[in-house]
């Protein structure tokens, strides 16, 4: 007999054994408290351990864990369904539910090449869609998620991300050249025939923490509806209140997805994710080509249901919103001169904080300069006991993502730790 361990290829982030976790906070097995700002990267929307989310996971494993859900149906599901489409987008009525946000991308991968018969998928540069092998295809937020098992699924292309920092434009310069870009690849490598869909996050999560351009999203809506595509919004990490507004797309008015992916915040930390479309289009794929034996499961469905009643009763959706302003603005004030920090941005609850020259070569000792010094950050952090993630294609940004019912006294508290870590680095 052998002595296991876990994979040798698991990084951890910090040494943080848990001992248990309630709100906001994690107290270790050495003794700390420590503030939440990671959840799980964006999971337990709801803080750690909701009495009311605990309560419906406890009474439904009494009743039936697992009934799989093309075998028999169950009531969670059903009620999960019923309640998610009180937050859907109008015309979005039919709901596939998986395990995680690569299968949900992967189904509508599937989905958009069965209904539109065209084989071309488009993504934008910098996205993160997940690290099975199709959705792995479709991510550039760093070649780590896609290196080393090639070669990857076909019938992918990527199109310019309009990032004004990284170009040295204005938004509206930027969001002109991507467009500009996109209908170049439409021109050159993906005939518009041939397009089934173009997939984005309206919100860049592993790919830097930052918002999509309104103005470049209407403009992807525009060119799919021309050219008899499919808008694919991946709202994986932005979705369920994280940016203050239910959904991240929701930021630009008027715009409405032909299918929305969701998953993360949906069930507070149980694994679950969802695809939605119109009826219509989803009867235009093959009968039988969306199941799996745990898609749906009555125990995650059940804390589904939970989650979203705790949103909505809590209000938290404005508390991302209010929270979200009182964070930047406090890290932007706390860290006004820091020279090593190119820039704090933030929509709700989900903040990226920049470090290094945004226009630098990506593979140049400058950029690798910004890369160690948020990750130095991401580690004094720990000291701090606080704890955060890193992001960004080249490992710059530090992110900050505290669960959505964080309080004003909390959002005070983290951004003094953090300040505190920032200066611990950089000596200012």
């Amino acid at each position: 007999m052998s002595n296991a361990s876990l994979s040798p290829l698991l990084k951890q982030a910090t040494p943080v054994v848990v001992d248990h976790a309630s709100g906001s906070w994690i107290h270790g097995t050495d003794g700390r408290d420590y503030l939440d700002f990671t959840t799980g990267i964006g999971v337990t929307s709801t803080g750690h351990c909701h009495p009311d989310v605990v309560a419906a996971a406890r009474e439904q494993c009494g009743k039936i864990i697992h009934a799989q859900y093309t075998t028999v149906m169950h009531q969670p599901l059903l009620e999960l369904t019923d309640k998610l489409g009180e937050f859907l987008p109008e015309g979005l009525d039919s709901v596939f539910y998986a395990n995680s946000g690569s299968e949900a991308v992967e189904s509508a991968v599937r989905l958009a090449r069965m209904a539109t018969g065209r084989p071309y998928i488009v993504t934008v540069q910098g996205g993160f869609h997940g690290r099975t092998v199709a959705a792995a295809s479709l991510t550039t937020a760093g070649t780590k998620f896609s290196a080393g098992f090639g070669p990857l699924m076909s019938g992918v292309a990527t199109t310019s991300f309009p990032h004004a920092l990284r170009l040295g434009m204005t938004e509206d310069e930027a969001v002109d050249y991507a467009l500009k870009e996109f209908d170049f690849l439409l021109a050159t490598r993906v005939a518009p025939n041939e397009l089934a869909a173009v997939l984005v996050e309206p919100f860049l999560g592993d790919g830097g923490y930052m918002a999509v351009p309104q103005r470049y999203l209407a403009g992807l809506r525009e060119r799919t509806e021309r050219h008899g595509a499919l808008l694919v919004l991946d709202e994986v990490q932005a979705g369920c209140g994280r940016t203050g507004k239910f959904w991240g797309h929701q930021h630009t008015e008027g715009l409405r997805p032909d299918v929305l992916i969701t998953a993360k915040g949906i069930a507070s930390g149980f694994p679950i994710s969802a695809m939605a479309a119109s009826r219509d289009l989803m009867n235009k794929a093959w009968p039988g080509s969306q199941g799996g034996t745990y898609g749906g499961n009555a125990v995650a469905a059940a804390a589904g249901v939970a989650t979203l009643g705790v949103i909505e009763r809590e209000g938290l959706v404005e508390n991302s919103r209010v929270r979200g302003e009182e964070l930047l603005a406090g890290l932007r004030s706390e860290l006004d001169g820091v020279s090593e920090i190119c820039d704090i941005r933030g929509t709700g609850l989900m903040l990226g904080i920049e470090f290094g020259n945004p226009t630098a070569n990506a593979g140049s000792e400058e950029a690798a300069e910004a890369a160690r010094l948020a990750g130095a950050v991401q580690q004094a952090c720990i000291d701090e006991d606080l704890l955060t993630l890193t992001c960004g294609p080249t490992g710059n940004v530090v992110r900050i993502i505290p669960p959505l019912v964080v309080t004003s006294e909390e959002v005070k508290t983290g951004t003094e730790r953090f300040a505190r870590a920032v200066r611990a680095v950089v000596g200012a």
